[in-house]
């Protein structure tokens, strides 16, 4: 293997072990040092073409392992597409010129950032920014997200690697936008407390590593029912029950499981929010969280709207079915609409993101600018055997805290469920296949960050810029040599 594919190897084996559950948050940066070497060295564009496609692909390989836990066909597309990002970087990125670490940081950052949003619907897990929700640059999320998060940290990366080549001054350079970032995102206040709600997160418990179709659904509602009867009357205002908690046949109004639930959240005088599943005819089905007020009445409904490709539905079925067993993704979920936004018991705006959901920053964003005082996070990741994504749906919900500014509240049925903090940091964590109850005291606030004002645009208007500084500034030289070259008299 020549040098830049093999730094390239090794930087994104490096990215991969930022990521959750390693964590090891500076070897990112040194994963995207070693990019930026790998195209500084590599002598062709096809040659930088091969070095971004082997770095992605040996950085997302290792990070999504859990596709194959449904899918192993669909852990292998999913790879390659996110791969081919950044192929097509390393062919369009200039080399050789003063401002080459910028070029790489934009680079990364549009390819990264493409990677969140095509195709379907994008498909943001195991990446960059999420490895760095344990450092010092995740505050740049309250600023500009993860698209600024991922910036600064191939820019740190970028200054790591003229560190090697012994540009010193320029490495300095590079530091200044991620320090400076970073200090602001530190220094940008949350929202202004308005209040505060006493809620409980509740895990059934139960053995990880089974799939929905392998479980008694009514074994999951009783060990939720049973964690939940231990939490006292009064003594809550909101319970948060997780994603997939019950499953129905049908709509949760006429469902015969509904009047167990309304006693529940009468017994306990609280907003109740459950996770259901309800089937629909054609194999298809709705994933939501409803909402039982304190007398027991239906008082809200949110249906996700991102799924998970390969998860809860598969892109091009009939497709995908003539060269992969789909047996173990029978049916496709339908995506719902709009914020996700439930009432609390005095009229509070609850924001609500399911699972998957917690990977994007626009539905959160969507939540607050819509009201929501505080971050509700049903999850499910009782399917899978190891800690992989329950880890990185915490680090998710810790850059979310970042951007928006509120506390988040996490309950799966069996972990992680926690506490967030607007600085990310988690209070309250329960134990993997534990069935438990944690209550806190959760602040309610309102205000906007500059991520919930700006979003993600003007953060990818400047890494495109970036991406693009190299190439500029070769074509203003070229022409001011021409200039230069031309006779001046006779």
């Amino acid at each position: 293997m020549r040098k830049p594919a093999l730094l390239a190897v090794l930087g994104g084996l490096a990215a991969a072990a930022s990521v959750q559950p390693v964590g090891l948050w500076p070897l990112g940066l040194v994963g995207a040092g070693l990019l930026t070497l790998a195209w500084g060295q590599a002598t062709s564009r096809p040659a930088r073409a091969l070095a971004g496609g082997l770095w992605a692909l040996s950085m997302l390989l290792c990070t999504t392992f859990w596709v194959t836990d449904f899918q192993a066909v669909g852990y292998v597309v999913l790879a390659l597409l996110g791969a081919s990002f950044f192929t097509a970087a390393g062919a369009l990125v200039p080399t050789g010129r003063a401002w080459v670490g910028v070029g790489a940081a934009g680079a990364i950052t549009v390819a990264e950032s493409l990677r969140a949003r095509v195709p379907f619907q994008g498909f943001p897990m195991g990446g960059l920014p999420q490895g760095q929700a344990d450092g010092p640059l995740a505050a740049t999320a309250r600023l500009g997200g993860t698209t600024l998060l991922t910036l600064a940290t191939a820019l740190v990366g970028a200054a790591l690697a003229e560190a090697v080549r012994r540009h010193p001054l320029r490495a300095a350079a590079l530091l200044l936008v991620p320090v400076v970032a970073g200090g602001l995102g530190a220094l940008a206040p949350p929202g202004e407390q308005v209040g505060s709600l006493r809620v409980a997160a509740v895990q059934g418990g139960g053995p990880r590593g089974t799939r929905a179709v392998e479980t008694a659904a009514r074994d999951v509602l009783d060990r939720h029912l049973a964690a939940s009867r231990t939490i006292a009357p009064g003594t809550v205002d909101v319970v948060l029950w997780p994603e997939n908690s019950v499953s129905l046949d049908g709509p949760t109004a006429g469902a015969p499981e509904r009047e167990e639930l309304a006693a529940e959240a009468r017994r306990l005088g609280a907003v109740l929010l459950v996770g259901v599943v309800e089937d629909l005819p054609g194999q298809r089905f709705y994933n939501a969280q409803v909402a039982f007020g304190p007398d027991g009445q239906l008082i809200g409904r949110y249906d996700k709207v991102h799924r998970v490709p390969f998860g809860e539905y598969a892109p091009l079925r009939n497709l995908v079915a003539k060269v992969a067993d789909l047996s173990l993704l029978p049916r496709d979920a339908i995506a719902g609409k709009g914020p996700g936004i439930l009432p609390g018991p005095g009229g509070e705006r609850l924001g609500v993101v399911i699972s998957y959901e917690v990977f994007f920053g626009d539905r959160s964003r969507s939540a607050v600018r819509n009201g929501a005082q505080v971050v509700l996070v049903p999850t499910n990741a009782s399917s899978y055997g190891t800690s992989q994504v329950p880890d990185q749906e915490v680090a998710a919900a810790r850059l979310r805290a970042w951007e928006t500014g509120r506390d988040l509240v996490q309950s799966a049925p069996t972990g992680f469920s926690a506490f967030v903090a607007p600085d990310g940091e988690v209070s309250q964590r329960t134990d993997l296949g534990d069935q438990a109850v944690i209550t806190a005291e959760v602040p309610l606030r309102r205000g906007s960050t500059p991520y919930v004002r700006t979003g993600d645009q003007p953060w990818l208007v400047l890494a495109g810029a970036c991406f693009a500084l190299p190439a500029l500034s070769g074509l203003g030289a070229k022409r001011s040599r021409r200039h230069l070259d031309q006779p001046t008299g006779p």
